[in-house]
């Protein structure tokens, strides 16, 4: 059964890991990846990634991109929401805090935030504003 626009945008503003599907180019399937996103109801969806990795390069090129959220328990349940870029801009800490905090217990997050500081080199925002849902739960099968 699909899902109301409330019990969809509810869903995606949990803590779920999410499979973003970007554009990959001729020749390629799309490339999909784990990772962590943040979004309020009515809101935008936005992600942090590496300047330089092959992802941003990606999404910039396409101009869009999709996330793919689900889960088994207590029902099978899943969110699928596809949109353009709307804002990509450099992260300093205050993102990747926030995103640390919504993934990760409060004892852990300032080690992590260290570590990504100090390992994942320069960082970016990226906004995306959902324009298309595809959102099913399934009961329990």
């Amino acid at each position: 059964m699909a899902l109301t626009r409330e019990e969809r945008e509810t869903f995606l503003a949990e803590p779920h890991i999410a499979a973003l599907s970007v554009d990959a180019g001729p020749g390629r399937a799309p490339l999909t990846v784990p990772i962590w996103y943040q979004y309020a109801p009515g809101g935008e969806v936005w992600i942090l990634t590496g300047a330089d990795s092959r992802k941003n390069r990606l999404i910039q090129s396409a101009g869009r991109f999709s996330l793919m959220i689900d889960r088994v328990e207590p029902t099978i349940r899943y969110v699928s929401v596809e949109g353009p870029v709307t804002d990509t801009s450099p992260a300093d800490t205050a993102p990747l805090r926030e995103m640390a905090t919504r993934y990760l217990p409060a004892e852990k997050v300032d080690g992590y935030v260290d570590y990504a500081t100090a390992d994942h080199g320069d960082q970016v925002v990226i906004r995306m504003r959902p324009e298309h849902w595809v959102s099913s739960d399934l009961g329990t099968v």
